[in-house]
C-alpha cells in the first residue's frame, strides 16, 4: 500500500514536506479499574505511595477512587512515549494494596450497584472538594455505572516547526494563533466523518457482564449465563451503554469556528436543565452537583475528540481556548486494548498519527446539521453492528457498505502514512496501514471480533476473559523491575505530590460555599 513520496504530496497540494515538520507531539491518558484478583472492584482508598492524585503528574484517578489514571508527558518519540507509560504502569502495580490488580477491558469487572462504587476524593483544598463534588454531580445525573468505563486518551499535536510553512502554503493571511486554531477544527470536523472506522479498527468492548445493565433498556443478546453481547458490536462503551447523555443531545456542535464551539458549551454551562434543578444543588447540607446547568463544566461534554489548550494558573479551560487557540487535540474514543499490556501499542500509534494526519491536510467542508446526524448514525451502527459484513454506511446522504468505505479511507490515507515513512526512512506506517487493512478483510481481526472468537471457543464468559488477560499482564508488569534512576524518580514525585496538596489546602482564603459561588459565577 506504499505510495511514492511525489505522490503523497501531490495527494495534499504540498510543493515540499521537510522532515522536522512530522515530528509529532503525542501523549497517552490510560484508565484502569483496580480490582481484587478476584476480579470485585476496589472498595480502598488511593494508595498513599501513588502520592496525590491531585497533584500527582503521572498518576491521578478518574471518576473512582479505584478508577486509576495514567499521564504521560507529551513526547515526539513513540518508544519513548510507551516507555514511560510502562513504568508508570510497574510503579503502580508494584504499589498496590491488598493483592490488587488492573481491570484490563474497558467495560466494567461485575458491578452490582452504584454504590459499590467509590467516588474519588482529592483532599480538603477548595479545588480538591470541587473535583470531587463535579463527580458526585456526575453520579447523580447519570449513575456510577456509566463513569466506571475505561479507554485511552491519545493527544496529537503538530510541531512548531511545520506551522509556519504550512501556513505559507496554504496563503494563508491571518495571525498564526488564528490559523493553527482553524486547520485543528479542520482536523476535528474530519475526524468526526471519519471517525467511525477507528470505532471498528480498534474497538475492543461487544460485550459485558450482565449486571452492567441490570435495570437499564438495552438491546444486548445473551451470550452466556453471566454475560451479554450483540454479534457484530464493536466498542459497546461508545454506545448508548456508555458514554452518552440525552440532555447532551441537544447540543449541536459542528466545530465549524472556535467563537460558535465555545458559546455552545458556555450556554450550556449557564443554563439550567429541569432534571438536574429537580436534583437540586444540596440537600441536608450537603452538596449534590456543582450546578444544576446541562454542564457542571466543560469536561462533562462527552465527545470523541476534544480541542485543548494547556490552561494557565486558575484559568479556565474555555477561556484559555478562546484567549490562545487551540494547542492540541484529545481523541477520545479508543478502548483498551485487553491484548496488549500497555492497552496501546506503537503500531496503533502509527496509524492514529497517519489517521489524524490525514484529517488536517485533505479537504475538510463545513459541518451543518444534516451531517451531524449523518456523523451520529453512522457511529451508533459501527459501535453495534460494525462487524457485519452486510453493514451499510451513508456519506453524504449516500448509502455504501463499511468495507468499501473502509478500502476507499484506507487506501487515500496511504499517502499521509507515506508522508511519515519518509521522515523516518522506514515504512513501519505503511506497515501499520496495512495491519488495518486486512482488519477491513477479515473482521476477526479486529480486537471485538478476536474476543468473541476466543470467548466462543473456549467458553469463556466476558468475566472469565477479563480475568484472564488482567492476571497474565499483572504477571508482566509485576516480573520485571524498574532502573533505580526511574524508582527513585517515581517515588520522589508521589511524595512531592503529596506535599503539594498540602501546601494548596493551606492557601484557601475562603470556605467552600464562598468558592462555589464565585466558581459558577465566574
Amino acid at each position: 500500500m506504499a505510495k511514492q513520496f511525489s505522490d503523497c504530496l501531490q495527494r495534499y497540494n504540498l510543493p515540499e514536506f521537510e522532515r522536522e515538520w512530522l515530528t509529532v507531539i503525542r501523549g497517552i491518558e490510560k484508565e484502569s479499574l483496580r480490582v481484587s484478583l478476584d476480579g470485585h472492584i476496589s472498595l480502598s482508598d488511593h494508595p498513599v505511595a501513588l502520592g496525590s492524585a491531585l497533584t500527582n503528574p503521572y498518576i491521578t484517578t478518574d471518576f473512582s477512587e479505584a478508577l486509576l489514571e495514567f499521564i504521560t508527558p507529551a513526547f515526539q518519540d513513540i518508544d519513548e512515549c510507551l516507555r514511560v507509560l510502562e513504568n508508570i504502569h510497574r510503579f503502580s502495580i508494584q504499589n498496590l494494596e491488598n493483592e490488587e490488580m488492573l481491570w484490563v477491558t474497558s467495560m466494567p469487572c461485575p458491578l452490582a450497584a452504584d454504590a459499590e462504587i467509590p467516588i474519588a476524593r482529592y483532599g480538603n483544598s477548595n479545588i480538591g472538594k470541587l473535583k470531587n463534588l463535579y463527580r458526585r454531580g456526575l453520579h447523580n445525573r447519570y449513575g456510577s455505572l456509566m463513569q466506571a468505563i475505561s479507554g485511552i486518551h491519545y493527544n496529537f499535536s503538530m510541531p512548531d516547526s511545520f506551522w509556519e510553512p504550512y501556513k505559507s502554503i496554504c496563503q494563508n493571511s491571518g495571525t498564526m494563533q488564528e490559523f493553527r486554531t482553524d486547520k485543528y477544527l479542520h482536523l476535528i470536523r474530519n475526524f468526526h466523518r471519519y471517525s467511525w472506522l477507528l470505532i471498528y479498527l480498534f474497538g475492543a468492548s461487544p460485550a459485558a457482564c450482565k449486571c452492567f445493565v441490570e435495570g437499564r433498556d438495552h438491546n444486548l443478546e445473551k451470550f452466556d449465563k453471566t454475560s451479554l453481547y450483540l454479534p457484530g458490536a464493536t466498542c459497546l462503551r461508545m454506545g448508548n451503554l456508555g458514554y452518552k447523555s440525552e440532555a447532551q443531545e441537544s447540543l449541536f456542535v459542528c466545530y465549524n469556528d472556535l467563537p460558535n464551539y465555545v458559546e455552545s458549551l458556555h450556554r450550556a454551562m449557564h443554563t439550567t436543565y429541569p432534571e438536574y434543578a429537580e436534583i437540586g444543588q444540596q440537600r441536608d447540607g450537603e452538596h449534590l452537583q456543582i450546578n444544576t446547568s446541562l454542564l457542571q463544566l466543560e469536561n462533562e461534554f462527552y465527545s470523541t475528540i476534544r480541542p485543548k489548550r494547556n490552561a494557565k494558573n486558575g484559568e479556565r479551560p474555555l477561556d484559555a481556548l478562546t484567549n490562545s487557540g487551540i494547542e492540541y487535540v484529545e481523541v477520545r474514543a479508543l478502548d483498551l486494548d485487553p491484548y496488549s499490556p500497555l492497552g496501546i501499542s506503537a503500531e496503533q500509534i502509527r496509524f492514529l498519527d497517519t489517521f489524524l494526519l490525514h484529517c488536517l491536510l485533505t479537504d475538510s467542508p463545513q459541518c451543518d446539521e444534516v451531517e451531524y446526524l449523518e456523523v451520529a448514525s453512522n457511529l451508533s451502527k459501527v459501535v453495534e453492528h460494525g462487524r457485519d459484513s452486510k453493514l451499510l454506511l451513508n456519506k453524504e446522504s449516500t448509502p455504501i457498505t463499511l468495507k468499501k468505505w473502509s478500502l476507499e479511507l484506507l487506501s487515500d490515507m496511504a499517502h499521509s502514512a507515506g508522508l511519515f515513512d519518509e521522515m523516518h526512512s522506514d515504512s513501519k506506517h505503511s506497515d501499520a496501514l496495512s495491519q488495518q487493512l486486512a482488519k477491513t478483510e477479515d473482521p476477526s481481526l479486529t480486537p471485538s471480533g478476536r474476543m468473541l472468537t476466543e470467548m466462543t471457543e473456549r467458553e469463556m464468559s466476558f468475566f472469565d476473559f477479563s480475568i484472564q488477560q488482567s492476571k497474565k499482564h499483572q504477571a508482566y508488569f509485576s516480573n520485571n523491575g524498574l532502573d533505580e534512576k526511574t524508582l527513585h524518580h517515581m517515588h520522589a514525585t508521589a511524595a512531592e505530590s503529596l506535599d503539594k496538596q498540602l501546601e494548596i489546602e493551606k492557601t484557601d482564603e475562603i470556605d467552600f460555599d464562598q468558592f462555589l459561588k464565585k466558581w459558577n459565577a465566574a
